[in-house]
């Protein structure tokens, strides 16, 4: 978790003062470096504090350590945003290319910047504070009981009566529907904050961080979805079909939408849970193996799982985690206090104070998070030589995508066995079951993860205003994911608060650029270790020679264009989902052949 870029601290910003006149002479490149160098140092002085801040408010959540973090962030976020004004004074100046990068990293450095004007940043910071709080202490009464978001996420994974689903489904949206009035106004002054700063809107202030015009890059984003949608229609035309096989014509019709609480995830993002509704009906669905299974089997806890996860990365060559990891990470829910649960990873100090936070489970689904929450603090750790403003990633969604890259060994047949968890690795009879199960993750959730900030930019942008929100996410979860929620919803209903992304305000197209890089990232380092079998069933586990390529990639940090980074690891510019039709194509065509006779689409 880098706190510099205010993410995930809910943190916001408020210049201390309007920005005066322009000098008349244009800065020189000497004077430029001057306020470049001097920014870092300010920085990097203020980072520490605000991340010690936020890390005990987010595990010990009290008044108190609300009003902590959002001092801490107010503070860190006035002095960004300042810097970020100051920066524009500069924009034509005569600068040799790092320190115009930096210059550009500072302009663009804030999630969510505040008036500028007193008082700003005090307001929203408390807001961001408050609406990530309510989110992670929300409960609701579920069959005479009260209980958390986790409860009910195990109830969408294992019930299969609809009734229940529905309830719980139900029960968690309604905790949202109290943050409805903290999101306006934290959308009016953020957008207020980013117009000082010379954007349109703070929609326009995300997607600038991607080494392109900001409308090129959601054109950008539209064309990878168009690569994808095919795959997705024919997986969602799959399971469909079974659902409506498990609970008939009244519960979920064989054609149009899926009702969102019979995919197993509570935002019908991934659908892994329900592989037993989804498997195979042929023989060889014998051939697969369930992973939760095989964890509880050989006895792994929490942190037998976190500790097979720095396996992983030191056998690719990385240097072990250090004892403070260890003793400073939270692993499982405390039962004496409030605490978010969401998974994160922190670099606490911006040398090896790396830890995570997680309330985990002995299950599948956290084994595979586990690896994806260590690959950023293994990413942290490679660029933490860089200078400050290049403490980062190439772009967010290469900081997801590290840690998905290693699980797509990680969850192999092939490692499984290697580590001892699984026995024997099946043969040719077991890919269709794999790769389903993992097409039921990973293809499932391009379209969640595409219209989260679609949501949000339209948002930000005023087309989707504060009494159409929740119409406005429906129309977008319906257009691309073809979902549909189990009943009407309430007037007042905020459903997409109902996701931490959104009142923690992390953006989530970070995510959708993730699981494609993951898959260009698996196919260059393969292709590097010389496999020559199916791209599905390669591990790099042991490799060293590709680790350290590898992290090579990652200590470049956020020092050059994404693209740059992208060739120095797999030779491509661009992102390019091909390699995710490489991955998945045996199951696309056994998806074809099942939906023969299907009516897809919705």
């Amino acid at each position: 978790m880098k706190l510099k870029l205010l993410a995930a601290c809910a943190a916001v910003a408020l210049a201390s003062a309007p920005l005066t006149a322009m000098a008349q002479a244009t800065p020189t490149a000497a004077e430029a470096k001057a306020f470049v160098d001097k920014a870092e140092a300010d920085l990097a002085k203020l980072s520490e504090y605000a991340a010690r801040s936020s890390w005990v408010r987010a595990t010990y959540i009290t008044e108190d350590t609300q009003w902590l973090e959002a001092k801490a962030g107010a503070e860190i976020t006035e002095l960004a945003t300042r810097l970020a004004m100051d920066a524009a004074k500069y924009d034509k100046a005569a600068v040799d290319p790092v320190t115009r990068r930096k210059l550009d990293i500072l302009k663009r450095n804030l999630n969510l910047p505040a008036p500028q004007r007193p008082g700003g940043a005090e307001e929203l910071a408390t807001i961001a504070s408050r609406l990530d709080s309510t989110f992670s202490t929300g409960k609701f009464d579920y069959k005479g009981k009260t209980i958390t978001l986790n409860d009910a996420e195990d109830v969408l994974a294992e019930d299969r009566d609809p009734a229940n689903l529905k309830a719980a489904w139900e029960g968690w949206h309604s905790t949202a529907t109290v943050m409805h009035d903290d999101y306006v106004k934290m959308v009016e002054l953020a957008n207020e904050g980013s117009r000082g700063l010379g954007y349109k809107d703070t929609g326009t202030l995300w997607r600038a961080g991607y080494d392109m015009d900001p409308e090129a890059f959601a054109a950008e984003t539209d064309r990878v979805w168009k690569q994808l949608e095919p795959f997705y229609r024919n997986l969602h035309c799959y399971v469909r079909a079974r659902l409506n096989e498990k609970y008939g014509d009244a519960v979920q019709p064989r054609t149009g939408p899926i009702r969102a609480d019979l995919l197993g995830n509570m935002w019908a993002q991934e659908w892994g849970n329900i592989y037993d509704i989804a498997a195979p009906k042929t023989a060889s669905a014998a051939a697969g193996y369930n992973l939760d299974d095989l964890l509880v089997a050989k006895g792994y806890d929490p942190v037998k799982m976190v500790k097979a996860g720095e396996g992983f990365y030191s056998s690719i060559g990385m240097a072990p985690l250090p004892e403070t990891f260890w003793k400073r990470s939270m692993f499982v829910r405390p039962q004496d206090r409030e605490v978010v649960c969401h998974a994160s990873a922190w670099d606490v100090d911006d040398k090896e104070d790396i830890r995570i936070k997680m309330c985990t489970k002995v299950n599948g689904t956290d084994f595979v998070t586990i690896h994806h929450e260590l690959g950023h603090n293994y990413y942290q750790r490679a660029y933490s030589k860089q200078p400050y403003l290049f403490r980062g990633a190439a772009n967010d969604g290469f900081h997801e995508a590290i840690g998905d890259f290693a699980a797509l060994s990680a969850t192999t047949p092939t490692y499984l066995k290697q580590i001892g968890l699984l026995e024997t690795v099946p043969g040719e009879e077991g890919d269709i079951p794999f790769l389903l199960k993992t097409a039921l993750d990973k293809i499932a959730f391009f379209p969640f993860s595409l219209i989260v900030d679609k949501w949000r930019w339209q948002v930000f942008s005023g087309q989707i205003t504060p009494d159409q929100y929740n119409d406005g996410w429906w129309k977008l979860r319906t257009q691309y994911q073809g979902i549909v929620p189990p009943g009407p919803r309430p007037a007042d209903a905020f459903d997409a608060a109902a996701k931490y992304h959104v009142p923690g305000n992390t953006s989530y197209t970070r995510y959708f650029l993730a699981r494609v890089y993951q898959f260009q990232f698996h196919r260059a380092a393969c292709k590097q270790a010389g496999w020559k079998g199916p791209l599905h069933r390669c591990s790099i586990y042991g490799n060293k020679e590709v680790g350290a390529k590898f992290n090579a990639m990652m200590e470049m940090g956020a020092s050059k264009p994404w693209p740059e980074a992208m060739a120095a690891f797999t030779g491509e510019k661009q992102t390019d989902a091909s390699a995710v039709a490489d991955y998945f194509a045996p199951l696309n065509l056994w998806l074809t052949k099942q939906n023969k006779n299907e009516k897809c689409g919705w």
